[in-house]
């Protein structure tokens, strides 16, 4: 089916992100909506609740197939391989997946985890996400982690012997008391477990946060600047291509499901707390959220929409980059176009701006942070805003 098309406007792809709020432990740097799960998931009632709240969705799809399925949380490998079973069959009843859907599961290291990888890569899953964060006793710790470095090493050889041979190790750097060689070392481990894909970020203290209310140690602007600059040399080193603010990945391996939120693609959001964006073939956009408690989401008596708000003309242009230009490419400008239904015009004297700072690459053709505009992506942001 081609896309509808409204002024420029394409309807875009469409993915879909899969909420799963529990926990084994809420980890003190955490803001997602996650909650320390009770001794029994109520694995049937949060599926059946999923596929209500997807039901009450439909009319977004619009003909569209799924390019994508992402499973986040929370910690979605605590569900058994049968619900996750269940709730695929269920999905995909409802919306069409691509013949090479990517779906991507958010997993633990630990062993109990483990045990499920040939399950869950039977049930047509085909990416795994492992939250290893570091491999570093003191700074598993330090983080609240209840996994050590041995089983995120062991995580990453059954995903092998699983069947994945696309999946990511999400790693944290700037962690408590962290020095450059602490930093650097927890890379060398990653890098020698040949993930396809290494997410490798910076901890952040965010509001509502243990660490913000009991902040950390942690490392100086100038480490933070050193562990920055060496990690990207060595990963760059071992074939890991940077394609996002923090994200490396192997030739053609890059994660599909996040380059469509970064390219200002749809997606569906089904469960607690979760957000979606969604267009008409008419071109209105609009974000949306789901109710946030697990408790709340799982009442029959009360609704699964929290809110939603139309994205306005003048919002546009900043709601657009403020993905794109976090991509190190940056994207094509006439995406802005497909995606908005607005003329590229509307950009021009904030382009002119930009990119007589030096953060922005004057390239017609291209919408892209300059290796400044990058390093100060909020800075670039600024001249896009209504």
């Amino acid at each position: 089916m081609s896309p509808a098309t409204h002024g420029g406007f394409h309807l875009p792809p469409l993915a879909l992100y899969i909420h799963i709020p529990w926990c084994v432990k809420k980890c003190p740097y955490c803001d997602f909506n996650s909650h320390a799960a009770g001794p029994q998931l109520p694995e049937e009632d949060y599926v059946k609740a999923l596929l209500a709240d997807l039901d009450a969705d439909l009319a977004h799809v619009h003909g569209r197939e799924l390019s994508s399925i992402f499973f986040g949380g929370g910690t979605p490998s605590l569900f058994s391989a049968g619900a996750l079973g269940r709730l695929l069959q269920g999905v995909e009843r409802r919306v069409p997946f691509a013949a090479d859907i990517e779906i991507t599961l958010e997993a633990n290291p630990g062993t109990f985890e483990q045990a499920k990888f040939r399950d869950y890569r039977a049930l047509g899953i085909n990416r795994l996400s492992i939250g290893v964060q570091s491999f570093q006793a003191a700074k598993l710790k330090a983080l609240g982690r209840i996994h050590d470095g041995d089983e995120a090493i062991r995580a990453a050889d059954m995903a092998r012997a699983a069947g994945f041979d696309n999946f990511n190790l999400d790693l944290m750097h700037g962690l408590p008391e962290q020095s450059l060689e602490d930093a650097l070392g927890d890379l060398r481990t990653a890098i020698d477990q040949g993930p396809a894909h290494l997410s490798w970020y910076q901890l952040t203290l965010e509001p509502n946060t243990v660490f913000w209310n009991q902040p950390p140690s942690l490392p100086e602007d100038d480490c933070l600047w050193d562990i920055q600059e060496a990690g990207q040399a060595l990963l760059a080193e071992h074939g890991y291509g940077q394609y996002e603010v923090s994200a490396y990945a192997r030739a053609g391996k890059a994660a599909r499901h996040n380059l469509n939120y970064w390219t200002f693609g749809d997606f569906l959001g089904i469960g607690a707390g979760a957000h979606a964006k969604l267009s008409s073939p008419a071109g209105v956009i609009q974000r949306s959220w789901k109710t946030r408690l697990p408790k709340d989401y799982l009442d029959p008596s009360k609704r699964f929409s929290a809110g939603q708000r139309v994205l306005t003309a003048d919002e546009l242009p900043f709601e657009f980059l403020i993905n794109g230009l976090r991509l190190t490419d940056g994207v094509a400008a006439e995406l802005f176009t497909q995606r908005t239904g607005l003329p590229l015009s509307q950009l021009a004297e904030a382009r002119r701006q930009a990119v007589e700072r030096g953060l922005l690459h004057g390239d017609p053709a291209r919408l892209a942070a300059t290796r400044e505009g990058q390093l100060f992506l909020n800075d670039l942001l600024q001249y896009f805003l209504p």
